[in-house]
C-alpha cells in the first residue's frame, strides 16, 4: 500500500470485519466518488468526524465556541457518524481528515491494514462503564447471558474481558453462552441501540462511553456496576488521529488543530456544566442534556458502593491530552489477550514499547500544552512518565 492512502482490498476487509461484527459492509463506500483533495487540506476546510459520545467533547467544544477559528484553521461543522466502522470507512475513504478513534481501532488500523495515520493526542480519560439491567447484582450474574461492546477493537472490550476473567467467567464470540459453563456471550452493537437493547432484556448488560451510561440511569433502565477508569486509571478510549501525510505536509495545520484541542480540555475542565449545555439543544448530541451533564459532573459520593478505588476518581472524565508511552505499550500488551470475532494476527509480531513511537506524534501537543500554560494546568507532572494502575 503507498503511503495515505488505502486500496479497495483493505477498505472490504474492514468492510468484512464489521459485517462480522453486526455492522454494515462498504460496497457503497467502495464504489462512491472519493475526495479529489491529496495530501493536506489545501484549498479547502478541515473535516471532523465523531460519535455522539461525551469523549468528543474537546473536538465539539472546539468546534462551537470558535477555537478553531481562532487557531487560522478553517473547519467544516464535525460530522456524526453512529458506529466506528462508519468513521473508520469516512476516515480511510478520506471524507473526513481528523477521526475521534477508539485508541485500540486505531492500532488495529495501522498494523492490520497498513493505515497510514498518526495519534495526535489523546481526546479524554475514563469516561465509560459497564451498565446493567435491575437483575444483574455482580459480574458472576452475566454468566449465560449476552454482553453489547461497541467494537471488537475498544478499551471497552478489553477491559469488560480483564473483568470477566478475574470473575472466573470466560468471554465467548458466536456462541450461545451458558450460565453452568461461567460464559458470556460478546455482541457488538451501535451505542445508540445498546440502552433499548438492555430496556428490553436482549442484553443483560453494555459497557461504552457515556453518556448512554448516564441516560440509562436517568430513566431507570440499568446501573452501573463498574466503571471502567475504576479499572484503568486514567485510560485513554479514544485518540485524535489524522493522516500521516498531513502531518508531513501542513504541520501548521495540525499544530492549530492541537493548539485548539489543548484549549477546549483546558476550558471544559473548569466549565462541564456549560458545556453540557453547549453540546446539546439540537447541536452537536442527540442526548438530553441532564444526561450529558451527569455524565461530564458525575459525584463520587453517589458511586460509593462502585467504586473500588475512590482515590481514581474512575467515575468521572478527565480531559489531558498527552499521549504517555507506557499506555501505549500496556494497551498493545492487553490486546493480545482479548477475544475477537476476527484476525489477530497482526499482533503477533509487534513489540508493544516500539509502537508507540511509530504510531503516535507527540511533538504538536506536547508543544501545545507547553504554550496553554503548562503541564501543571492538567495535572501533569514536568517528567512526562507515568506508572499504569490496573486493577482486577
Amino acid at each position: 500500500m503507498t503511503a495515505g492512502r488505502i486500496g479497495r482490498r483493505a477498505l472490504l476487509a474492514l468492510g468484512a470485519a464489521g459485517a462480522a461484527g453486526g455492522v454494515a459492509g462498504v460496497a457503497d463506500l467502495v464504489t462512491a466518488p472519493r475526495s479529489t483533495a491529496r495530501g493536506g487540506t489545501a484549498g479547502r476546510s478541515v473535516r471532523i468526524g465523531y460519535l455522539p459520545i461525551t469523549d468528543a467533547s474537546p473536538l465539539l467544544v472546539a468546534h462551537a465556541d470558535g477555537r478553531f477559528a481562532s487557531a487560522g484553521l478553517s473547519v467544516e461543522r464535525p460530522v456524526l457518524f453512529r458506529a466506528w466502522e462508519s468513521l473508520a470507512q469516512a476516515f480511510l475513504a478520506r471524507e473526513i481528515d481528523v477521526a475521534h478513534m477508539l485508541m485500540p481501532f486505531a492500532i488495529q488500523l495501522r498494523y492490520a491494514l497498513g493505515a497510514q495515520l498518526r495519534v495526535l493526542a489523546w481526546n479524554h480519560t475514563n469516561g465509560s462503564a459497564l451498565t446493567v439491567g435491575p437483575e444483574v447484582t455482580a459480574l458472576t450474574d452475566l454468566a449465560g447471558r449476552q454482553v453489547a461492546i461497541p467494537f471488537w477493537w475498544s478499551i471497552h472490550n478489553v477491559l469488560l474481558q480483564r473483568m470477566l476473567r478475574d470473575a472466573g467467567l470466560v468471554p465467548v464470540v458466536r456462541r450461545q453462552p451458558s450460565a453452568a459453563g461461567r460464559t458470556v456471550g460478546l455482541v457488538v452493537m451501535s451505542p445508540a441501540d445498546m440502552l433499548p437493547a438492555l430496556d428490553t432484556g436482549t442484553i443483560a448488560g453494555y459497557v461504552v462511553a457515556d453518556p448512554f451510561n448516564a441516560a440509562a440511569e436517568l430513566r431507570g433502565v440499568g446501573r452501573v456496576l463498574r466503571f471502567l477508569g475504576d479499572v484503568w486509571r486514567d485510560h485513554a478510549c479514544c485518540v485524535v488521529v489524522v493522516r500521516r501525510e498531513l502531518v508531513e505536509r501542513s504541520p501548521a495545520t495540525v499544530r492549530a488543530l492541537t493548539d485548539s484541542l489543548v484549549g477546549a480540555q483546558l476550558w471544559i475542565g473548569g466549565h462541564r456544566d456549560e458545556t453540557a449545555t453547549l453540546l446539546t439543544n439540537g447541536r452537536y448530541l442527540p442526548q438530553p442534556q441532564p444526561a450529558v451533564a451527569k455524565a461530564l459532573d458525575r459525584s463520587a459520593a453517589q458511586y460509593a458502593g462502585v467504586l473500588q478505588e475512590p482515590t481514581w476518581h474512575g467515575e468521572r472524565i478527565g480531559f489531558a491530552p498527552y499521549p504517555f508511552p507506557t499506555y501505549t505499550a500496556a494497551l498493545v500488551a492487553a490486546m493480545r489477550e482479548t477475544v475477537v470475532d476476527g484476525d489477530t494476527s497482526f499482533l503477533d509480531p509487534l513489540d508493544p514499547a516500539a509502537v508507540h513511537a511509530d504510531l503516535v506524534d507527540d511533538r504538536f501537543v506536547t508543544a501545545s500544552l507547553a504554550a496553554a500554560g503548562g503541564l501543571a494546568a492538567f495535572g501533569l507532572s514536568p517528567s512526562l512518565s507515568r506508572t499504569e494502575g490496573l486493577l482486577p
